[in-house]
């Protein structure tokens, strides 16, 4: 991946949900240069097992074939929804990059405690492995998980393509979208949508 190249694209991906029984996920295609062309939402359940088919949905809303790498806003999202990058960027054949921003101990507990006997969720956890540190041009660290890329390349793309904070662009941009897509929703009830520059 040459990462001087402006038309390199990355789908970043992210959520929004409170208290509801549904999360929203939306997806944005952003070049290097900040050029967004791509941009498609879907809807994932609060608390379920369908995260990771959530994202292949939106990859599939956007049936794009020029996506270099998928940038994931974490692996647990939606109350213990756990997204699974390997799964991902098996069935895309695009690299998978999932950013988090703070250390933590584990979750291992938190699921113990809110799923007691869900076998199925912990191993989902813990199948994730460890995650490695870095720190961005920016001066700020991320915490990444890698799939289907060497770890030190996904750490340079997500520095390039965070210009400022801790937050990758396509990530930010996708949190954005999907703040407004859950809010229209709820008054027009539609699961998926998606967008496309012309």
């Amino acid at each position: 991946m040459h990462l001087a190249k402006k038309g390199i694209r990355v789908l970043g991906v992210a959520e929004s949900f409170a208290g509801r029984r549904q999360s929203t996920l939306a997806g944005v295609v952003m070049r290097k240069d900040l050029v967004i062309d791509g941009v498609a939402a879907t809807a994932i359940t609060v608390g379920g097992n369908d995260a990771t088919d959530g994202v292949l949905r939106l990859a599939s809303l956007l049936d794009r074939r020029d996506i270099n790498c998928i940038m994931l806003s974490g692996c647990v999202i939606a109350w213990y929804n756990i997204l699974s990058p390997d799964r991902i960027a098996e069935k895309t054949g695009i690299p998978v990059i999932a950013v988090t921003y703070e250390a933590s101990e584990g979750l291992e507990g938190d699921i113990h405690h809110h799923f007691p006997g869900d076998d199925e969720r912990l191993c989902a956890y813990r199948d994730l492995g460890e995650r490695t540190e870095y720190s961005l041009s920016t001066g700020y660290r991320v915490f990444l998980r890698t799939a289907g890329i060497p770890p030190e390349e996904g750490a340079l793309i997500t520095d390039a393509f965070t210009h400022e904070g801790r937050i990758p662009e396509p990530i930010r941009i996708a949190r954005l979208v999907a703040r407004a897509a859950m809010q229209y929703s709820e008054g027009a009830g539609g699961a998926n949508a998606r967008y496309r520059a012309a």
